[in-house]
């Protein structure tokens, strides 16, 4: 099993350099959507490894945007991160904000996904429901397709990193919604009581 700090020094290092609710929600989202993916992708015992990156990714992007995934290393060095860790996190941001490539399976999921799920929580919010539980992958794609939608979530990163993981579009779409719909009341609990 890969070494991983503890959740409760994860969440306090996170809270620590972010405070908007937004970012929060976000941190928890992709720590939910990561765990699915360990378990769906036959890498239950390293779930914790793979959550808990996705819970610090962006821990240096709310204070620092100009040096995302430059600072990070800095930050999870506080809480004893390894190496393979910190190059996990920083890995999300290649070809944007650095040039650590994603090369590990869990690295890859993180790159596809984390913009995929910024689409995925707005497409939600624009649905009676309020809700990724009843989303299809065919209204996600039209919403894909509406470049104004949600314009920060790049659609290059998320077709890129559908093909570093050797899927199609559609395939990341739909286990992503899967993912998102497993931690969604969670995810929303948790961003109450902030």
């Amino acid at each position: 099993m890969k070494a991983c700090p503890e959740r409760e020094a994860a969440l306090a290092l996170l809270k620590k350099y972010n405070a908007e609710p937004f970012h929060i929600q976000h941190a928890l989202t992709v720590e939910g959507t990561m765990r699915w993916y360990a378990n769906e992708l036959g890498y239950g015992e390293d779930a914790d490894f793979w959550a808990t990156v996705g819970l610090l990714h962006d821990v240096d992007f709310e204070q620092w945007p100009e040096e995302h995934c430059k600072k990070a290393p800095e930050l999870l060095a506080e809480i004893g991160c390894s190496e393979e860790f910190i190059h996990a996190v920083c890995s999300h941001g290649y070809g944007l904000c650095c040039d650590v490539e994603p090369t590990h399976e869990m690295e890859k999921v993180l790159f596809a996904a984390d913009e995929l799920t910024g689409l995925i929580g707005a497409a939600a919010r624009m649905r009676p429901s309020k809700s990724c539980q009843d989303m299809e992958v065919s209204s996600l794609k039209k919403k894909f397709k509406d470049k104004k939608f949600a314009a920060g979530c790049s659609r290059d990163v998320i077709k890129d990193g559908a093909d570093r993981l050797g899927w199609t579009l559609e395939d990341l779409m739909e286990k992503t919604i899967l993912a998102q719909r497993s931690c969604e009341e969670a995810v929303n609990a948790a961003v109450e009581a902030l």
